[in-house]
């Protein structure tokens, strides 16, 4: 038995903080095509679930168009079940005001209680899900109950009590979870892929999201293929979005002119598919006297990928000691600096700080 885990689609995302009206029209396209593409292979490969571990959609105003679109995808899809557990971004019950049935082949789970759903043969692979909310997360697990000689997949959407951040979405604590006899817990909300175990008998998994929306969420995306046989998982990871994301750090040496600079970045994205969305980093010291000439670059290469973007990191190299006998105010500054009481490393930072400053360059925090 073959079943698909993916999650975090975020269909009908804006996808305008990035990219113009009309190329975020497109991606909003694209995220709905990937998901039908999804399908298409789920039917291909003989998969008989697909599960949507939250965050189906990403906004409480949802298309019509959006809505329909993946309800046709799921009923032309009659042999494949969908599983869908909503996650904090399905603020929107999306079948509440369906004109028509909700699909067969659509199977939900609700906040209330623990809801199993049962495939195979001998039924012997079963589902289990809920939703979390601020009410229900800290005693979740406690009413976890399942039968060890099933094959044992639960799905929740939520981040790991040790993820680093500032997401205020509901904790899921994985010691919880352990000897639940769980042989695949099916995780959403964490936009990229991880699998690790949870116990000596099963592994948890994050799917990752299906197609990248923001430079937050470069590198491979896609879903997790699931190989159930003779009551063993085989789960492997595959890449499927349309468009990859690519931020490239670029270093530069104060030594570069701009034909060089224009070179060091050909020779960084040389690679890239041109179909992909690419954010270039200048970082490293340029020569004090010396403008990146930041329009030019974008005219080179921004034709060159469906999106082209740019950050100058760099700072000038500043030789401070040959501002010691300057009359300027950069030189009075730097004899200041030298009559405090300071280690050499926050006399360099102060004097840094301060150059910048005076020769008006913006100062990062």
């Amino acid at each position: 038995m073959k079943i698909i885990h993916c999650a975090d689609l975020h269909l009908d995302s804006k996808l305008e903080s990035n990219l113009s009206a009309d190329k975020a029209k497109i991606r909003r396209d694209e995220l709905l095509d990937t998901f039908e593409r999804l399908v298409e292979f789920a039917e291909q490969q003989g998969v008989s679930v697909i599960m949507i571990a939250g965050d189906m959609f990403d906004k409480n105003h949802i298309r019509k168009l959006a809505k329909n679109r993946t309800l046709e995808i799921m009923e032309s899809h009659p042999y494949v079940t969908f599983l869908y557990l909503k996650g904090n971004h399905d603020k929107t019950d999306f079948l509440s005001d369906l004109e028509g049935e909700i699909p067969q082949n659509l199977k939900t789970f609700s906040d209330e209680e623990w809801t199993s759903y049962s495939f195979g043969e001998e039924d012997e692979v079963v589902i289990t899900g809920r939703e979390i909310n601020k009410n229900n997360s800290k005693m979740l697990a406690t009413n976890l109950i399942l039968d060890q000689s099933k094959v044992n997949i639960v799905m929740l959407h939520g981040q790991e009590a040790d993820y680093v951040g500032n997401d205020k979405t509901e904790v899921i604590n994985l010691n919880d979870y352990k000897n639940k006899y769980i042989d695949y817990l099916a995780l959403g909300h964490i936009h990229s892929y991880k699998n690790e175990k949870l116990d000596e008998r099963g592994e948890y998994c994050y799917s990752g999201c299906l197609e990248g929306r923001g430079f937050d969420e470069c590198g491979d995306k896609g879903f997790v293929l699931l190989d159930i046989h003779d009551s063993v998982i085989d789960s492997e990871f595959i890449p499927f979005a349309y468009r990859k994301l690519h931020e490239i750090p670029v270093e530069i040496t104060p030594e570069m002119d701009m034909p060089a600079i224009l070179a060091a970045i050909e020779d960084a994205i040389s690679a890239i598919s041109e179909k992909d969305l690419v954010k270039v980093v200048l970082q490293g010291n340029t020569d004090m006297d010396f403008d990146i000439d930041i329009p030019r670059i974008i005219r080179t290469f921004e034709e060159k990928f469906f999106f082209f973007k740019i950050y100058d990191r760099t700072s000038p190299e500043i030789h401070y000691e040959s501002f010691v006998h300057d009359r300027s105010l950069k030189g009075e500054f730097v004899r200041l600096m030298q009559k405090e009481e300071l280690s050499e490393e926050e006399r360099s930072q102060i004097i840094e700080i301060g150059m910048k400053a005076i020769m008006g360059e913006d100062i990062e925090e």
